[in-house]
């Protein structure tokens, strides 16, 4: 099975190769990664052969979930290096710019078990954390060979990829016992890796860790007057922003958002794609739907924006930017796509709106509409509705907010009882490192 799995990711790799190649032409996408991802890392990254702790996060979200474990990993085990790594270029310059507690960063290989063996004779780890759903079967092989210990945090079994899991069970099944520890968001994910074949006495609901990953106390201050000073609008001005969109989502959130100004309201609307690439995309596209557009890169500092829309192409703002929201739209969840993260804006007490596609986050979503600390829309009439009506109605938009930063405060704790659950698997030594001064010899 194995060598099966090698050969189609093989032939995948192969058949994809084009489509790798025009995105490095077209967008300098992996340029400059390959050789990482073959498992060649230079000899200057572990030039000692340290012992490490390795943690995985695969893009933005995972690296944001995976900071604070990751200070405390540090702080719990001095005597190992940390080293961290992504699959996707916006998560690796994320955690090169914002991850300070790890000795490196670097790109994850290709699930070979050549480039996997290649990595490991590098990084050297005693730990492989996978941060939510990275389920490698030829790495987790190697990983067991080598008596490395395997857990995954934040794991969470999606939707959509449980039935394709499902088909091949058997597999699965094998691929499963190679992980030590699961570290899971909720029941429901528990039931489906167990259903696939996990052993029950290693899957542990700590809850999710984006709770913790979110600022404890944010209050206006620093953090909000750094983001307002390209955001300079009068403290009355409503902002609609429209978070981690997909192609299908724009257009309904730009006619919602003309709804919403033909009350005669002087509003903004700040949109935030997923993908970096489609930039020029939804730029052209507020445009033709009649707005005045500019991207955030071509803000003044310290001047109110002279637009109705602002394209946000930069990376690892938008967390901050729903501090000025009024209302906050989350995309990936009006088109069939599982939906985004609604807890960010939640910290700031933003009401929330997003469309029925959120399995991604479903026990998360239901939690919070069963809280009312969200608004669902069905169809893009829906969302119109819903937009001129929270636009409309601050009472609702205060009581709507409250219950959702509520709903976080209330939740925090995942990442104590998942490093309850590391310390178990990999208890810290209890001899403290030992600096001895040089002795000068006559």
């Amino acid at each position: 099975m194995y060598l099966l799995y090698s050969i189609v990711t093989l032939v995948v790799f192969v058949a994809a190769s084009p489509y790798f190649l025009y995105q490095a032409l077209r967008h300098h996408k992996y340029v400059g990664s390959i050789g990482q991802r073959l498992g060649y890392l230079p000899v200057s990254f572990n030039l000692d052969g340290d012992e490490s702790i390795w943690v995985h996060a695969v893009s933005v979200g995972e690296v944001l979930s995976a900071r604070p474990l990751i200070a405390d990993l540090r702080a719990r085990y001095p005597k190992l290096r940390v080293f961290l790594s992504t699959t996707t270029l916006t998560g690796q310059q994320l955690a090169r710019h914002s991850v300070p507690d790890v000795d490196a960063v670097f790109y994850f290989p290709f699930d070979w078990t050549l480039t996997a063996r290649r990595t490991l004779n590098v990084v050297k780890p005693r730990l492989f954390v996978m941060i939510e759903t990275e389920i490698w079967p030829n790495l987790l092989r190697e990983c067991r060979r080598r008596r490395i210990r395997t857990v995954m945090v934040n794991g969470r079994i999606s939707y959509r990829s449980y039935p394709r899991y499902r088909m091949i069970r058997p597999f699965i099944t094998r691929v499963l016992a190679d992980i030590d520890r699961f570290c899971v968001q909720g029941e429901e994910t528990a039931r489906r890796l167990i259903d696939l074949g996990a052993d029950p006495a290693r899957v542990t609901v700590t809850g999710s860790l984006k709770f913790d990953s979110l600022e404890s106390s944010p209050t206006p201050g620093r953090g909000r007057e750094r983001v307002l000073r390209f955001f300079r609008m009068p403290p009355n001005r409503p902002v609609i922003i429209a978070g981690s969109t997909l192609r299908g989502e724009e257009e309904p959130v730009v006619r919602a958002f003309n709804r919403v100004r033909t009350a005669g309201t002087n509003a903004m609307l700040i949109v935030a794609a997923r993908h970096p690439e489609r930039f020029d995309e939804v730029e052209r596209l507020c445009r033709q739907e009649g707005l005045a557009t500019v991207r955030r890169s071509e803000l003044p500092i310290d001047s109110e924006p002279r637009a109705d829309a602002v394209v946000l192409d930069t990376i690892g703002e938008l967390a901050q930017l729903y501090q000025v929201a009024t209302v906050v739209f989350i995309g990936g969840s009006l088109v069939p796509a599982g939906g985004h993260n609604i807890l960010e804006p939640a910290l700031y007490g933003k009401p929330i709106v997003f469309g029925p596609y959120m399995q991604n986050f479903g026990e998360i979503a239901e939690t919070f509409l069963a809280n009312g600390a969200a608004v669902q829309v069905g169809s893009e009439g829906e969302l119109e509705e819903a937009m001129v009506s929270l636009m409309g109605d601050p009472v609702r938009r205060a009581r709507v907010g409250a219950a959702a930063r509520a709903l976080v405060e209330s939740n925090r704790g995942a990442k104590d009882r998942t490093l309850a659950v590391i310390r178990d698997l990999l208890p810290p030594s209890d001899r403290e490192a030992v600096v001895r001064p040089f002795r000068v010899i006559h």
